[in-house]
């Protein structure tokens, strides 16, 4: 039997590959066993495996299952991930994938509308602005506005998450893509606020010092309780695990909602903003 060798750090797609035949063969299982127990015909076990053939979510999942590694930080969801957002912010895919499953959300953003609750337009807007200036290409732009949607439409499962947000007033303030962008925004938030599993609130520059963090800062809790934070510098985002890092981080969260607005006050800056009111 003729076997092709793949060097995985050739590409993304290739490890993804190396790491499904190694698996399998970890176990001692032939290509048609593992086809067996995933749904697929052996010819798309072994495509997946030379990399002839790109493997899919719903492919990544089943092996994650068949291999019990659903749970596990290095399965094949991840690696899907990041082969389809490559052009994403290293770090971003692996928590794109927790967020999906996470049973609370609770975010913070400086700047601009997170992505959980842009508006298509507001997204539009700030990937062009990235193609204007040459960061990323016209593809990737759209790459990106897709994966907002994808998010979004994660957020509308059974049973939902909690999702508690607090925004930075100087995402209110900075104006993105002209009035029509921003009115459309500030009545997609209001009906963000409105839903029975979410919580609006707006940190007021009149906080000050009170406020905890200076950079955007996500805290995930998932189905098993287990805590995540998710941050992102320059280069790179960072998932972090361990609690001793990622208690204090839920600490200061809830310090933050405690100084911020209210919801019903935060709705209120909202309306008054729309209207031109300072």
């Amino acid at each position: 039997m003729n076997r092709k060798e793949l060097n995985p750090e050739s590409s993304p797609q290739a490890a993804f590959g190396a790491h499904l035949r190694s698996s399998r063969e970890e176990r001692g299982w032939t290509q048609e066993e593992l086809a067996d127990r995933m749904g697929y015909s052996s010819t798309h076990i072994s495509s997946v495996e030379t990399g002839r053939k790109l493997p899919t979510l719903r492919f990544s999942r089943s092996a994650d299952r068949s291999f019990g590694i659903g749970d596990a930080l290095d399965t094949f969801e991840r690696e899907w991930r990041e082969i389809r957002h490559g052009s994403l912010l290293e770090g971003f895919p692996e928590f794109v994938g927790h967020e999906g499953r996470a049973a609370e959300i609770r975010l913070y953003e400086v700047g601009v509308i997170p992505g959980l609750l842009q508006t298509p337009e507001y997204a539009t807007v700030i990937n062009q602005s990235e193609v204007r200036r040459g960061a990323i290409t016209s593809d990737q732009a759209s790459e990106r506005i897709a994966l907002v949607a994808e998010r979004q439409a994660a957020l509308n499962r059974t049973p939902p998450p909690l999702l508690f947000v607090v925004l930075d007033e100087s995402c209110l303030r900075r104006p993105i893509g002209g009035p029509a962008v921003m009115d459309a925004q500030m009545v997609r938030l209001i009906e963000f606020a409105d839903q029975p599993n979410t919580v609006l609130q707006v940190a007021t520059f009149a906080m000050g010092e009170r406020r905890p963090f200076n950079l955007p800062t996500t805290v995930l809790t998932l189905p098993d309780r287990q805590l995540m934070s998710y941050a992102e510098s320059a280069q790179r985002g960072h998932l972090e695990r361990e609690s001793t890092t990622v208690l204090p981080l839920l600490t200061a969260y809830h310090q933050l909602q405690a100084e911020a607005s209210s919801q019903a006050e935060s709705v209120a800056m909202i309306n008054r903003l729309r209207k031109g009111a300072p």
